[in-house]
């Protein structure tokens, strides 16, 4: 089903309770050998990677550049990349010298419109065009990091390439924060457009650095990591007037106020969060031009994160209820698009296959330096994948010792910074789970 997005109880609720197999802990192996010289050999080049494509950040669908470098390197490497998947993105396979299983290794390459407020000598500057107005473009959220220590792996893999069992996927996806308005993007066209038809994997892995964790740890979780994730927009129509005569038309401005602030009772009020969480979030609201008049209408934007599809619905229908009764309340109409798009399934760890590689994450960083993170409202369009293939996605600590990851600026923050060890670890762990996991067949 396109959008499975309920779950047992009784799975989640061991999700939620349990860490990781203690067994699985027990069997931590060590950093293969050839790991190790690939961090140190490749650490420089893949700083170099990130910090470029930090520097010149395109927003989702318009990757144009960030994709023409990558396809570049791959072909300094050897491979024969396929371009040009849902728009801007590339795939390359590296077929190793001995027979062996195959899997897919996934990074994300858009930027967000954020404008930055580091002064790092590559912090960006540049802007693009977003919802009608221009926006600074940032890496705000590590995707340039993703896309440097995917290329790491690719090269050390390719170096490796003659011992190497089976087959490796390399998929660099665009339009992961999700397409722009009208159109179609990230992982859910990459499937439509056959990332999969041809090479169809046995695992998927992929990884993204998180502010939240200080560097040198990873959190992986077993089961439900992320949450589904849906937008939506609603638009109150009241009736233009001057601002000195508000009794002479619908205010949309003070209608739309009673909205956004009785909303916040849909979750405090209405939704069992002793369950399971949920949010609901405003992100946008326009409407009006000057000062003194009070427009015909005013739009606000939105987010709806759940990890069940019941809670789903009712929040569909609350949403809609609240926003259609409080604006006919003050004489308004309103028009409600919820949800305004596909959005993201939860994003599933398969439960397997986590506890399989949670050994080779040990190996890298120390069994003491891997945790069990809570649910994450965050969402992340992986969760395709996962729902093709058993997958598990992990998350890499970006934030430097000294500071606070809890008050550290999170990411799609303008001061989101992260510290470059987190891309030596980010590559020491994929390569050491992608080894791994070529080296011991199931069962």
């Amino acid at each position: 089903m396109r959008h499975a997005r309920s779950f047992a109880v009784s799975l989640l609720a061991t999700a939620l309770a349990c860490a990781l197999p203690a067994a699985a802990q027990n069997a931590t192996p060590a950093q293969r050998p050839e790991v190790i010289a690939a961090g140190k050999a490749m650490q420089q080049q893949v700083i170099e990677w990130r910090r470029h494509f930090h520097q010149y950040p395109e927003l989702s669908n318009r990757e144009e550049q960030t994709s023409k470098r990558v396809a570049e390197e791959l072909r300094k490497l050897g491979l024969q990349p396929r371009t040009g998947i849902a728009h801007h993105g590339v795939t390359a396979v590296i077929k190793g010298g001995r027979p062996g299983p195959r899997i897919a290794l996934r990074a994300d390459m858009d930027a967000l419109p954020v404008t930055e407020r580091n002064s790092l000598p590559f912090a960006s500057k540049a802007t693009s065009t977003y919802r009608g107005e221009t926006v600074g473009v940032m890496h705000a959220c590590g995707h340039d990091a993703h896309t440097g220590i995917l290329l790491g792996v690719a090269k050390a893999l390719v170096g490796m390439q003659d011992t190497l069992p089976g087959e490796v996927l390399l998929v660099f996806q665009p339009a992961e924060e999700g397409a722009p308005a009208g159109e179609e993007g990230g992982a859910a066209l990459m499937l439509k457009d056959g990332v999969f038809r041809d090479f169809k994997p046995e695992a998927v892995f992929g990884l993204h650095v998180f502010s939240s964790i200080p560097v040198g740890q990873i959190g992986v979780r077993q089961g439900p990591l992320m949450a589904a994730s849906d937008s939506f927009t609603l638009k109150v129509v009241g009736r233009q007037t001057h601002g000195s005569r508000p009794w002479g038309g619908v205010d949309p401005i003070v209608a739309m106020a009673d909205v956004i602030g009785t909303t916040q009772t849909i979750v405090s009020r209405r939704t069992d969060i002793s369950r399971l969480p949920a949010v609901v979030s405003f992100g946008a609201i326009k409407g009006g031009i000057r000062y003194n008049i009070i427009p015909d209408d005013v739009e606000v934007v939105g987010t709806i994160r759940t990890f069940d599809e019941g809670m789903r619905q009712k929040i569909f229908a609350d949403l809609k209820n609240v926003a259609t009764h409080v604006s006919a309340a003050h004489g308004a109409k309103v028009e409600a698009s919820v949800p305004d798009n596909d959005g993201n399934p939860v994003t599933v760890n398969d439960p397997d296959l986590t506890a399989r590689m949670l050994p080779s994450l040990q190996a890298a960083v120390g069994a003491d330096n891997v945790i069990t993170p809570p649910l994450q409202m965050g969402a992340e369009d992986f969760s395709f994948y996962a729902r093709e293939v058993p997958s598990m996605f992990f998350f890499v600590g970006s934030t430097a010792k000294g500071i606070d990851p809890v008050t550290a600026p999170s990411n799609h923050s303008p001061e989101f910074m992260l510290d470059e060890a987190s891309l030596d670890v980010g590559l020491r762990a994929l390569l050491q789970v992608t080894l791994d996991y070529l080296d011991k067949p199931k069962g």
